[in-house]
């Protein structure tokens, strides 16, 4: 078993996931840490439904394929907002 190298951090630290919020935003990042409070993500992008005629899921499938462009180089998000979290690689 590799060693924790940050055992005070979410065991999604340092990990690119997908995060699905109840309205139209979906993100894509590098998860930095959550708790019961936020989610903070870095380097990361975010999609707004509809957007460049794509829905998020279109938007999480193109992200999976090449990659995202990143708009934020750190985000909090409210965990009240978030519907959803996974991995990216899961895509």
């Amino acid at each position: 078993m590799a060693p924790d190298w940050h055992p005070e951090r979410h065991e999604l630290h340092g990990i690119t996931v997908v995060v699905d919020t109840r309205g139209a935003e979906i993100y894509v990042g590098r998860c930095d840490d959550m708790d019961d409070q936020r989610v903070i993500l870095l380097d990361a992008d975010m999609h707004k439904d509809g957007d460049d005629g794509r829905t998020k899921s279109e938007y999480v499938e193109r992200a999976a394929q090449f990659g995202i462009w990143k708009k934020f180089d750190r985000l909090e998000l409210a965990q009240s907002d978030v519907a959803s979290i996974r991995r990216l690689g899961e895509v």
